[in-house]
């Protein structure tokens, strides 16, 4: 039996966390915010009591409906994205690690709405120790990331829309704004990790999240300086700021 006074969460002592996954339990959607606020708050910090339910997540989400188990999913997902890719939380928690990676692997093949898609599959990387991708696919969903030119140094907007993909330099919902279109990697060319995902996004039928990945994965050039970068690279810049 778990200890629970021997770890701590974002409030100090874990004494209250089993009486707390009770309640997420019992109500996985309304309780979702007040869980991440004391086991991963801002979706970006985690403690040893956030780790030591994972087993009690496994648990949740192999016996819950498909709507709460994306609840749950979601928790543990961000939860892990905390872990380092080396921490020893892989090994420790393997168990309900692979428990939790089966469902949301399964979830995905069912999930309709990208945005439920894209963080699902967000959280199957975490699931396997990817990082920056378990946090950043987002801007798929959203259609918009900040990064930072690596020659000039101006802040750009890396804008992969439905109906256009550009990057901009300023505000732009102007239109006097100058976009310049980004330049797609070509499908067939992708390899590792882009190519998984592109491959995993067209068999699940996720065309709108999949047309974004080769933008996501290709180049784009400064407004400003005109010289050219990889947007993934500078994606994975920002991030690691």
């Amino acid at each position: 039996m778990t200890d629970w006074s021997t770890f701590s969460d974002a409030c100090g002592s874990a004494d209250h966390v089993p009486a707390l996954l009770d309640r997420f339990e019992a109500d996985a959607s309304g309780v979702w915010s007040e869980l991440m606020d004391h086991l991963c708050p801002q979706l970006d910090t985690a403690f040893s009591a956030s780790f030591a339910a994972l087993p009690r997540l496994a648990d949740l989400a192999s016996s819950c409906g498909e709507e709460d188990r994306q609840w749950v999913l979601l928790a543990a997902g961000a939860i892990m994205a905390c872990a380092p890719s080396d921490s020893d939380v892989f090994e420790v928690f393997s168990a309900p690690i692979a428990d939790l990676h089966r469902l949301t692997d399964q979830c995905l093949r069912e999930a309709g709405d990208p945005e439920n898609y894209v963080h699902l599959l967000q959280c199957l990387l975490s699931f396997e120790g990817v990082e920056i991708w378990d946090r950043c696919l987002e801007g798929l969903q959203t259609g918009e990331y900040e990064v930072d030119c690596p020659y000039c140094g101006v802040n750009m907007f890396i804008v992969i829309g439905k109906d256009s993909c550009f990057s901009a330099s300023d505000d732009y919902s102007l239109r006097d704004v100058e976009r310049v279109p980004l330049r797609s990697a070509k499908p067939e060319e992708l390899e590792g990790l882009a190519k998984r995902l592109h491959d995993r996004t067209l068999a699940d039928g996720q065309q709108l999240v999949a047309r974004g990945l080769p933008y996501l994965f290709g180049r784009a050039t400064c407004p400003d300086c005109g010289t050219a970068c990889e947007v993934a690279d500078r994606i994975a810049a920002r991030w690691m700021l």
